[in-house]
């Protein structure tokens, strides 16, 4: 029995172990519904006063009184705690705003990246003179920039400014969280000028050299350990449900890109198991948990209203870890795999439906009632817009997977359709609308162009539904012209044309949103437009952005 095997076997009986443990603690009551834990991210006496920066005062009162309730405290929020919060915001300022800064200027790189590659499937003699122009290279290029370099910085960023506020104590260690930024960026770089130059590992997701794929794996550890010792020092009884989350998914990308860039380790078959394992897991145990983690953290927060069930969020971060970790080999479908594998994976699949219906009836629970309170928050807005994706691309993902579908949707641009309403729909949404309320915390200072943040919305919006559907039903009609073997294979090509156009459009829309983000990014760091606050940037002044927000 070789070693891909062995570990797929032994990632699925740990599963078992620890679904029975949870039973268990079930039986036990140690599960008991907590609404201390739930509020666990308010100062006393916050719930009831909204909050979100990137309003300007004057949103700041129509969204308050939009989303007043009988029986809402009067008061203001215990000082002390707001203080409190104010130091652990200040003590993850720079290396969050470093990450920030790296994540823009990939979001910008890769999107670009990713038109040019989307161009270039139906203009296919477009910029072919030199070799790194090449649609191989420059699609993988794009992979490597939008997935390592705009979505990993953005979490990383999310991660080191949120486990301060929850753990209530200043970061430690935020020099070893620089150090490790650099290196992680080093390597994004340094892939993305091996993969244009031809040099790459050849496996999906998993491109980058693996002698650069070590500054990666060393950043992520310089990461880690400062992370980890401030939550073992921390100031609070019990976590808040974020704080697994991105804590797990900050373990699990380490030990998965650990394990995928092994040399000389993985050959063959086993090598396609592998990959899958990591394709998918990347997505699932690093992107999808520190995004569902994220909304856990700012839907309620900005709606100053506590999740409706702490126990519901918990059972969605266990059956998550429970049955993620095999859904990658439904990708092996009619591959030189064993039956059993696959089966596994399709059965995995299916079962992800338990963790994403526990989120998505706690988020609707939760904003029963509040969901026109979406008009005056720009940052609400993306934290709906992503929790509906999480909901939308995760039951498609689980059908995906089964046989029958697998049939016609395998080696087409449906998966594609798919893979980008997960990425962008629901991780790189949540993403923005998380830099959007950090920002003004991180810099004292407001965002300058406040329409701005809605046409970004509605860009992106707009980019990525066009970009989905037309792929998706262009990749469906593609299948079902591969299975016709009555047709010539260049049918199923040409069939797919027109919907690559409206692929380019969506996805120049999407570049566009880019475009007016790292514009009003790069405007509220250099103070240009008109002045809504009045410290300067990583200023020694009271934090005069904290205190006028409702806090």
């Amino acid at each position: 029995m070789d070693s891909a095997v062995l570990s797929l076997l032994g990632a699925f009986l740990l599963s078992i172990i620890g679904l029975f443990v949870f039973i268990w603690s079930l039986r036990k009551g140690l599960l008991v519904e907590n609404p201390k834990a739930a509020s666990a991210i308010f100062a006393r006496g916050e719930i009831g006063h909204i909050d979100d920066p990137a309003l300007g005062q004057a949103g700041q009162q129509h969204f308050q009184a939009a989303a007043a309730e009988p029986g809402d405290s009067t008061h203001l929020p215990d000082a002390q705690e707001i203080q409190d919060r104010i130091a652990a915001d200040r003590s993850s300022a720079f290396p969050v705003f470093m990450f920030i800064a790296f994540a823009c200027m990939w979001l910008l790189f890769g999107g670009i990246a990713g038109l040019t590659a989307s161009l270039k499937l139906h203009w296919p003699d477009w910029l072919v003179s030199e070799a790194w122009m090449t649609f191989g290279r420059i699609r993988t290029v794009h992979l490597t920039a939008v997935l390592y370099g705009w979505i990993t910085n953005a979490e990383l960023a999310i991660i080191i400014w949120l486990m301060p506020r929850l753990l209530r104590r200043p970061l430690i260690g935020p020099m070893w969280i620089m150090m490790g930024g650099a290196l992680v960026n080093t390597a994004i770089a340094s892939g993305i000028g091996a993969i244009g130059a031809g040099w790459t590992d050849g496996l999906e997701y998993l491109e980058m050299p693996w002698q650069i794929g070590i500054f990666f794996a060393a950043g992520m550890v310089c990461i880690i350990g400062p992370v980890m010792y401030t939550l073992v020092n921390r100031k609070v009884e019990s976590l808040y449900v974020t704080t697994w989350y991105h804590t797990a998914g900050l373990l699990w990308i380490t030990l998965l890109f650990i394990v995928g860039k092994m040399p000389g380790v993985h050959f063959g078959v086993q090598q396609a198991a592998m990959n899958w394992w990591y394709g998918h897991n990347v997505l699932g145990l690093w992107f999808t948990p520190v995004a569902v983690g994220a909304i856990y953290y700012f839907l309620p927060k900005i709606i100053a209203r506590p999740i409706r069930s702490y126990n519901l969020s918990i059972l969605g971060f266990w059956t998550l870890a429970f049955f993620y970790a095999q859904v990658g080999g439904h990708h092996l479908v009619g591959g030189p795999v064993p039956g059993w594998l696959v089966t596994l994976s399709i059965v995995q699949s299916m079962m992800m439906i338990i963790p994403v219906l526990a989120f998505s009836i706690n988020m609707g629970l939760t904003m029963k009632g509040r969901m026109r309170l979406g008009r005056y928050s720009p940052t609400l807005r993306f934290m709906m817009f992503g929790g509906f994706m999480y909901l939308l691309s995760s039951l498609q993902g689980s059908f995906e997977a089964l046989r029958s579908v697998q049939q016609v949707a395998h080696f087409t641009h449906f998966t594609v359709a798919h893979a980008h309403l997960g990425a962008y729909g629901f991780v790189t949404m949540v993403l923005f609308g998380a830099i959007y309320f950090m920002m003004p915390r991180i810099m004292n200072w407001e965002w300058p162009f406040p329409r701005l943040i809605s046409w970004h919305f509605w860009l992106a919006a707009i980019g990525i539904m066009i970009y989905f559907v037309g792929l998706t039903y262009g990749g469906w009609l593609q299948g079902l012209a591969m299975l016709d073997e009555s047709r010539p294979f260049m049918d199923s090509v040409a069939v797919t044309i027109p919907w690559l156009q409206w692929r380019s459009v969506g996805g120049g829309l999407m570049v566009a949103s880019h475009l007016v983000f790292v514009f009003h990014f790069l405007a509220m760091a250099l103070r240009f437009g008109p002045d809504r606050a009045g410290a300067a940037l990583f200023s020694n002044q009271p934090k005069a952005v904290e205190l006028a927000h409702g806090e």
